[in-house]
């Protein structure tokens, strides 16, 4: 296991700083990593050529030494420059948050689709820096064109770049089949009529223990165990979206999916990269944010979190905010379970509030339910089984002219319905 340094730089921008740097600990244990020492900066702005200040830099190789460390992890994204400069200065390894979060996404991703998403990330947030540092070894060629006029740090430097280039095409014409073999299966999804809920959220909210519970509550029993999801407390335990379908009765089916986990200054290539992924939430009826409401810094996951769905095209959607965890809040005043609006309070993990979750997901996925009777005539048993197959039929009497039938129907099927409904 590596152990590692954690190094960072308040600008006085962000009061939330050292919990980003908290966050940035949680990451580094989610890669296997140990981190062994943390320091912060305070600086009015970031240093061009080292990130940090020259006294910083010397302190760094002092911890380097003390604390017999492999690695330095940075909480920001750091140009090639700066990489370069810090490692030849410090004598081991540089990461920066952005190659840190990619390293955990590559480790994590585990199926075909995830892994070309990773991939495709990873090799884009290279290119530059290889390109970067080929523009600082230039100056060692000719004046001349030919290749063979060039330095051979440059020469491998532009070899490195064509594989990558040419890996990226080989890549994208991947995804593109496997995007193109999703959007059938969307399709059908939508053709079918059953409304679609997405969970999102902060990572490590309680996304896959809230999946987990509603498939042990309301999934077909063939799925109940081969169905789940990875449960685990840790930062993107689960990177691979899910659809389930959910069956809580009353005809009022939905399918459920669990989609990769946000967090702040996501490396904007692996939200592009995991587009297709997230088009589950895109594509949606219902969005289900759910928030770790025991968290103090709650509020600013929210604000990631709607960004991030800013930037997948999600914003439109209906949103029902899931505030998990209340066993852990320290909140004297909060009832739950508990039911306010667009928002429900919640334990899932504590097996407190999965009801009140699922009869608020069916309020906003069936939100113009109304309540008829009617009279369908015994040579219509077709309309008869379309009722019991599609609706909520509360109950059903055999009159002589017919079978009355009082049930909840869309306003949609309460039109189709209108030749038999009694006044």
């Amino acid at each position: 296991m590596d152990k590692v340094l954690l190094c960072g730089i308040n600008t006085g921008e962000r009061p939330d700083y050292d919990h980003t740097m908290e966050e940035l600990n949680a990451l580094a244990k989610a890669c296997d990593m140990e981190p062994v020492g943390m320091t912060v900066q305070n600086l009015p702005y970031v240093n061009k050529t080292h990130y940090v200040g020259s006294g910083k830099v010397q302190e760094l190789k002092d911890m380097v030494f003390e604390y017999e460390a492999d690695l330095i992890i940075f909480n920001d994204s750091l140009s090639p420059s700066q990489l370069r400069n810090i490692q030849d200065e410090v004598g081991v390894g540089v990461m920066d948050r952005t190659t840190l979060i990619l390293e955990i996404f590559a480790r994590r991703a585990g199926s075909k689709e995830a892994m070309l998403q990773v991939e495709t990330a990873r090799l884009k947030y290279l290119l530059p820096r290889l390109i970067g540092l080929h523009d600082a070894l230039s100056r060692q060629g000719g004046t001349s064109g030919s290749m063979s006029s060039r330095g051979a740090g440059e020469t491998k430097l532009e070899l490195d770049r064509r594989r990558l280039t040419a890996r990226l095409h080989e890549l994208e014409r991947e995804l593109k089949e496997v995007e193109a073999n999703r959007d059938t299966q969307m399709k059908k999804r939508r053709r079918s009529g059953i409304p679609r809920a997405a969970l999102v959220g902060y990572t490590n909210a309680g996304k896959s223990t809230i999946m987990n519970k509603m498939i042990d509550a309301y999934a077909p029993e063939n799925i109940k165990d081969k169905g789940k999801v990875l449960q685990k407390d840790m930062l993107f335990a689960t990177l691979d979206t899910t659809v389930r379908k959910m069956c809580p009765g009353q005809n009022k089916d939905f399918l459920l999916s669990d989609t990769v986990g946000f967090i702040d200054q996501l490396p904007h290539g692996l939200v592009k990269a995991f587009r297709s992924t997230l088009s589950e939430a895109a594509d949606a009826d219902l969005i289900l944010q759910v928030v770790d409401y025991s968290d103090p810094y709650y509020e600013e996951h929210l604000k990631v979190t709607k960004e991030t769905l800013e930037e997948i095209g999600a914003s439109s959607i209906p949103v029902l905010y899931v505030y998990n965890k209340c066993d852990r809040a320290e909140d004297p005043d909060l009832t739950y379970p508990l039911k306010v609006r667009d928002s429900v309070y919640v334990a899932i993990g504590a097996d407190l509030g999965l009801d009140t979750l699922k009869e608020a997901i069916l309020e906003k996925l069936y939100p113009d339910q109304v309540k008829i009777r009617c009279l369908i005539p015994y040579d219509r048993g077709d309309v008869y089984n379309k009722m019991m197959e599609r609706n909520n039929v509360l109950s059903t009497s055999y009159e002589a002219e017919g079978i009355s039938v009082e049930l909840e129907c869309s306003l949609r099927d309460c039109a189709a319905y209108k030749k038999w409904q009694l006044i």
